[in-house]
Parts: structure tokens; C-alpha cells; sequence
């Protein structure tokens, strides 16, 4: 089993022509185009966020102020996907993370595999249909403060894999999601306590904002954790 390494820096070394998923302590750290109405016996996940009483407590502290504007944002003020090293981007770690019995090729990228999308549950089998999402979306970051973040502030945030900001989730969820922060959009109900911890979290490390409906849909879902 090869340990990826986790830096920034592209390597020199070339991939094997197959490898297996990450390594058994990657793997740990995290959830494991056909749809299965069930999640997988065993699935990797992003890392676990706080419990709700310490991210009520995180929600708390945080500043309650209307959303900045949008002008100025663009998606490539956030860097991503980054090299993490032995010819992989970003994309391609949360893939191999957060799937089951994932191949990569000699780039890198998951030949095949089975990956659960715990924002609509479903199984996907095709690393095609599957988007890497951002559980703060950039341009909701940018609202909450990131427009005065620096160059390489916004680059970390938009390759986290510390915390739970990164998810592998079907396409056409993300694509639902768009966007919106959880007084507008939330995953299917099943997932509303982790996402609101997971969203909560992000927001506490990077010292941003919530906008008062924000703020009373997450208070709402974390009292019901």
C-alpha cells in the first residue's frame, strides 16, 4: 500500500499503473452512473466534524451579519484542484477517500470504483458523474468574508482536506445544491445533522460570517441532532 503524500508540490515519481484506494489510516479519516436506494456496508467519509454541542457552541461565536456582495468573485480566486503529490490533484484524493475499491490509472485518476453520495443517496460506479463538493461553497465563502481573504488563504480553502469542506457526491446534487447556504438548500434529511456540523465547522476555521437565516436554519438542525 503507497502513501500518498500530502503536499503542494507536484512529484517526480510516476504513478504504477494500478493502485489500490488509499491507505488504511487515509481511509479511516474518511464516506464509502447506477443508483442504489442504500449506503454501503463500509464507505470511507470525510473527516468527522465536531459533535453538535460543541458545533452549537462554534455557531455561537460566530459573526451574524448580512452577506457581502458578490462582485469580484470568481472561481478562480480559489485555486483548485491542486497537486497533492505522486501525480494526484486534490479531486483525485477525495475520490480515492470517499469511494469503495477505487483503481487509478498511471494519472491518477479512478478507472473504477463505487462511491455513495450521502447528499441525495445514491451509488454511483462511474468517477464521471461525480462532482467534489465544496460543503461551504466558494461563492457563499466569498460573501461571508473570503472577498478580503489572501491569495493563498482562498487556495487553502478550496483544497481543505482537513476538515469535512471536501465531499464526493453525484453530480446532479451538487448542481442542485449550487451555490446556496442551508436556510436555501439542504441534502436529503438523513444527512441534515453532519452537513449542518460540517458546515458549521468550516465557517468556525476560517473565522467567517453567517447571514441570520443561516444562522436560524442551522441552530434549527443542530437542536435536533
Amino acid at each position: 500500500m503507497r502513501r500518498i503524500r500530502l503536499s503542494a508540490r507536484p512529484s517526480r515519481r510516476y504513478a504504477r499503473h494500478s493502485r489500490p484506494v488509499l491507505a488504511t489510516a487515509l481511509a479511516l479519516a474518511g464516506l464509502g452512473a447506477g443508483l442504489v436506494a442504500t449506503a454501503p456496508t463500509a464507505q470511507a467519509a470525510p473527516p468527522t466534524p465536531p459533535s453538535a454541542a460543541t458545533a452549537r457552541t462554534m455557531l455561537a461565536g460566530l459573526t451574524v451579519d448580512g452577506e457581502d456582495s458578490l462582485s469580484g468573485y470568481d472561481r478562480d480566486l480559489f485555486p483548485h484542484w491542486i497537486s497533492q503529490g505522486d501525480s494526484c490533484n486534490t479531486r483525485e484524493i477525495v475520490l480515492q477517500r470517499d469511494g469503495s475499491g477505487v483503481v487509478t490509472d498511471s494519472e491518477c485518476r479512478a478507472v473504477s470504483g463505487r462511491w455513495y453520495s450521502q447528499y441525495d443517496g445514491v451509488t454511483l460506479y462511474d468517477s464521471s458523474g461525480i462532482d467534489i463538493d465544496h460543503v461551504v461553497p466558494l461563492a457563499e465563502a466569498w460573501r461571508s468574508g473570503a472577498h478580503s481573504w489572501s491569495w493563498s488563504k482562498r487556495r487553502s480553502f478550496a483544497n481543505n482536506l482537513s476538515a469535512a469542506q471536501l465531499i464526493a457526491v453525484s453530480a446532479s446534487s451538487n448542481r442542485s445544491k449550487g451555490d446556496r447556504d442551508p436556510a436555501e438548500w439542504l441534502p436529503r434529511s438523513a444527512y441534515h445533522c453532519l452537513y449542518a456540523r460540517s458546515w458549521v465547522w468550516v465557517k468556525n476555521n476560517y473565522a467567517m460570517k453567517v447571514d441570520p437565516a443561516e444562522k436560524s436554519a442551522l441552530s434549527g438542525i443542530l437542536n435536533r441532532c
